[in-house]
């Protein structure tokens, strides 16, 4: 199994077994039926066929691969496909019609006589078509099978990440330290200012409910992956007060775009937890959003004071879960960056195609 897990060698194995097939069968038809032409021809007619089929399917095969023809849907592809193959059958016959002419290699002269270059090359090219057709049928189900299996296995690693993710998600939003201190910061405003008391445990019940949102959801709209930002957020001042500022930069054209549930969240989290939370001091947050149109990009940004360090790298959940999250959505489509930046700050991107 592992020697055929390689999809290029499985390939060449298949390629040159199809054609040996190929071979083999047209000898053992032809004593079958006795044909009564000399076996030498038969021979040598049979491998120039081989031969010239094998390299030209080969061909046939770099150029479906080129025009990315077995990524498209079938309905786009089945016209490039009838012309491929219309294609594919001259050039297959024009080579087994000069290898007729070089080595003397017709069954009948007598037809030969009859026609002309064109008519011949015409002939040898519609028998060359069925040969070119059952070839290329084969190649089609055979790539469109194991691409519809890939994609359901990645679905199937997806939606076993997502719910993985919502697990850590809710454990890292819902365990018993961030509610208790979230409890105590409100119990600490009942009596002081019981309208801000109010407010918190309004802001804690939407981002618990948003917490559970993502369970039917694989992309948001970024306008509520902010919105429940900002009530996490509003929780995390009460217990940090002065010593976190954050500056939103969100432009406008972003907000109905999609982003994976809470992707940004466990990014802003990070961000205290490794920033504002190790700085008596505390500092700035930046989160910002724009559209890149011409490269057809959602770049998300989050700047904070620290240092980067190898365990956040390594061992971060934000970290890990939105790389994972974003190669299984956009595979190399996306890109998740995080680099120290000058005056002691780390900046997060991420850029999310459109």
């Amino acid at each position: 199994m592992g020697f055929l897990s390689d999809r290029n060698r499985l390939y060449w194995v298949l390629q040159l077994g199809g054609w040996g097939t190929f071979l083999a069968g047209t000898f053992f038809l032809a004593n079958i039926f006795n044909l009564e032409y000399p076996e030498a021809i038969i021979i040598n007619r049979t491998i120039a066929i081989t031969l010239t089929g094998l390299l030209v399917s080969h061909l046939l095969r770099e150029t479906l691969k080129r025009a990315g023809l077995m990524q498209k849907k079938l309905e786009q592809s089945i016209p490039w496909l009838l012309l491929s193959l219309a294609l594919s059958s001259f050039i297959h016959g024009f080579l087994v019609l000069a290898c007729f002419e070089a080595f003397d290699l017709y069954l009948s002269q007598e037809a030969i006589e009859k026609l002309n270059m064109g008519q011949l090359l015409l002939a040898v090219s519609l028998e060359m078509s069925t040969i070119m057709l059952l070839w290329l049928t084969n190649y089609c189900v055979y790539h469109y099978y194991t691409d519809s299996r890939q994609r359901q296995l990645d679905q199937l690693k997806l939606e076993g990440a997502i719910k993985q993710m919502e697990l850590k998600t809710l454990k890292a939003h819902l365990n018993p330290h961030f509610i208790f201190n979230s409890l105590n910061s409100i119990r600490a405003l009942v009596d002081l200012d019981p309208a801000r008391a109010r407010r918190a445990i309004t802001e804690l019940s939407n981002l618990l409910r948003g917490s559970l949102y993502t369970e039917q959801a694989q992309l948001v709209p970024l306008q509520k992956e902010i919105d429940m930002i900002r009530d996490y957020l509003a929780l995390e001042s009460i217990r940090f007060e002065d010593r976190m500022q954050v500056d939103w930069q969100i432009a406008a054209d972003t907000l109905s775009l999609s982003v994976p549930p809470m992707m940004l969240q466990t990014l802003v989290e990070n961000a205290i937890k490794h920033g504002i939370g190790t700085r008596p001091q505390g500092g700035r947050i930046t989160i910002s959003s724009k559209k890149l149109t011409e490269k057809n990009l959602l770049v998300l940004e989050i700047v904070n004071p620290g240092a980067l360090s190898g365990a956040i790298l390594q061992t971060g959940f934000g970290v890990s879960s939105t790389r994972s999250r974003l190669q299984l959505l956009y595979g190399a489509a996306a890109r998740f960056e995080i680099v120290s930046e000058p005056e002691q700050t780390v900046k997060v991107t991420v850029s999310i195609p459109l």
